[in-house]
């Protein structure tokens, strides 16, 4: 089988998940599976940021994407050109576990930015905590 060296694996773990509120921007990408990385996951607004490293997991999803569309994402997260120099975000290669087993080398979108501890998502789920918000509010 021939690689496709035209994709790129890219994991993320916010607003771009299914259900999240920027999922319509994955439109056309191929989920390859639910997975977790290393890191901590914390709140930074409506959105959270990822901060590789550590003993904690965070959850999130593997989609393999071409160059245009990773383009895209770049500058959805304020990436514009490649330029990271006053973004919150940089996009860098980390370890993924895909399901319970499979080892993958995927983009993230590392959090550059300040954060506070406080706000710090033990569970590693912004799904899961935006899902528990809502049924409070209900």
């Amino acid at each position: 089988m021939k690689a496709d060296t035209g994709s790129e694996l890219v994991f993320v773990y916010g607003t771009l998940r299914r259900g999240g509120s920027n999922a319509f921007r994955m439109d056309g990408a191929e989920f390859v599976g639910p997975a977790t990385v290393g890191g901590a996951l914390y709140r930074i607004s409506w959105y959270p940021g990822l901060v590789p490293g550590g003993d904690g997991r965070v959850t999130g999803e593997v989609y393999r994407v071409g160059a245009e569309p990773l383009r895209a994402l770049d500058e959805f997260e304020g990436l514009a050109a490649g330029e990271i120099e006053g973004s919150e975000y940089r996009r860098v290669r980390v370890e993924a576990l895909l399901g319970d087993e499979e080892e993958l080398e995927v983009w993230v979108y590392e959090w550059k930015g300040g954060f506070n501890e406080d706000e710090r998502i033990q569970s590693g789920d912004w799904l899961g905590v935006q899902t528990s918000r809502r049924d409070r509010s209900q």
